[in-house]
């Protein structure tokens, strides 16, 4: 899986490819679908979630530049699988997921594997975290129509935010940069995320519409 689908599309950060090397995809796919864990597609666990695509899992990681020492949110726990790539490369993990039954199960497997430094929250991810802010890095694993204000609020200057946006069924991922006087927002790819539900996600455009 590494050496096709991470190395082989264009992944350099050799911290990552260390990451997507020691954390074990198959622990966190439905047993039924096992024999499809290390391909490179996203797969359903459940709820009308997915365990997001093992490149893009890479790709959105590189992105973010971590270096270690940062403390970075992740807004959609899901399977855990992201969060325990992003345990590799930062200093503390906080994670928020809606899901009550996805984030139990998602828990259970990064207790297995030894994420001590991942702290988990069954909340509304879009309002973030806003205890444990600010934050070196956000990263956000549903397709929002927007990026949701608190998350812009809650990102520490100079740091960075990946996210897609766009409509439910394609979104662009942006990178967004915060800065001493405002955001920078670039354009990085085409993706195509299930939807960010919550109050600044589409739960809140669908009651407007």
């Amino acid at each position: 899986m590494v050496q096709e689908q991470i190395i082989g599309r264009g992944i350099k950060d050799l911290r990552v490819i260390k990451a997507m090397q020691e954390v074990p995809r198959h622990l966190f796919i439905p047993e039924a679908l096992l024999g499809q864990a290390y391909g490179d597609f996203a797969l359903p666990i459940g709820e009308g979630q997915t365990i997001t695509q093992p490149y893009l899992v890479a790709y959105m990681s590189e992105a973010l530049g971590l270096k270690g020492e940062e403390r970075v949110l992740e807004i959609g726990t899901g399977s855990g699988y992201q969060v325990a790539v992003l345990a590799h490369l930062a200093w503390r993990v906080y994670s928020v997921e809606r899901i009550r039954s996805l984030l139990e199960r998602a828990r259970k497997v990064l207790d297995q594997i030894q994420c001590w430094n991942v702290i988990t929250r069954l909340f509304d991810g879009t309002y973030g975290w806003k205890e444990e802010a600010p934050f070196e890095a956000i990263l956000v694993t549903g397709g929002s129509p927007s990026i949701p204000s608190p998350l812009k609020e809650q990102l520490k200057v100079g740091g960075t935010m990946v996210i897609p946006v766009g409509s439910r069924s394609s979104q662009k991922l942006l990178k967004i940069r915060r800065t001493a006087t405002g955001f920078l927002e670039e354009e990085l790819r085409e993706c195509n995320f299930v939807a960010l539900v919550g109050e600044y996600g589409w739960e809140k455009q669908e009651r407007i519409s």
